[in-house]
């Protein structure tokens, strides 16, 4: 492996790393720049095309993890975003991220992909996988395209709801 390579896998890991870390605290214009400009999103074929679509996208589910939250139906069985407020706290989500494997296609293209789990105020909400395409814009490694594929919802959660949860729903224990 040449020392290019080396270099390229450090500054992928940092680009899925600041992906989670900025989504997560709503950091739009440095999540913004982690997409080509051209990206597209993928999130279990529901597709984004263009920086402009994937940001919009981004603070449309912001908007609904913190307002939309009645506290009736499956959420009884968790603590619901309401309760959390009412307790003097702040919203959260937290992306983690493993088991990434990287291939350097060439010194401008690379492919990764990797697990993640997503915990909210309720604890596991969902998992599944990304699946990445990159490429080098400006000496940045950035998204080219970026393929959510969920595993599973946890009953009740926030990704319960969404359309591609079908079928993909388990019980909280």
């Amino acid at each position: 492996m040449e020392t290019w390579e080396l270099l390229a896998r450090e500054c992928i890991r940092d680009t899925i790393v600041r992906y989670n870390a900025n989504g997560d605290a709503a950091r739009w214009d440095e999540l913004e720049a982690l997409f080509a400009p051209d990206a597209v999103m993928d999130i279990d074929g529901q597709i984004y095309e263009g920086r402009p679509a994937i940001m919009a996208m981004f603070r449309t589910v912001q908007l609904s993890a913190v307002h939309d939250d009645t506290g009736s139906g499956p959420h009884e069985a968790h603590t619901t975003m309401a309760e959390w407020l009412a307790r003097g706290n702040k919203p959260f989500v937290r992306h983690f991220t493993a088991t990434t494997q990287i291939d350097v296609l060439s010194e401008t293209r690379a492919t990764a992909r990797s697990y993640y789990l997503v915990l909210t105020v309720h604890g596991l909400d969902h998992w599944g996988r990304y699946i990445d395409d990159l490429t080098l814009v400006d000496g940045r490694w950035v998204f080219g395209r970026r393929q959510h594929r969920l595993d599973a919802a946890i009953e009740g959660g926030r990704a319960a709801a969404g359309r591609s949860a079908g079928g993909r729903i388990v019980k909280p224990l």
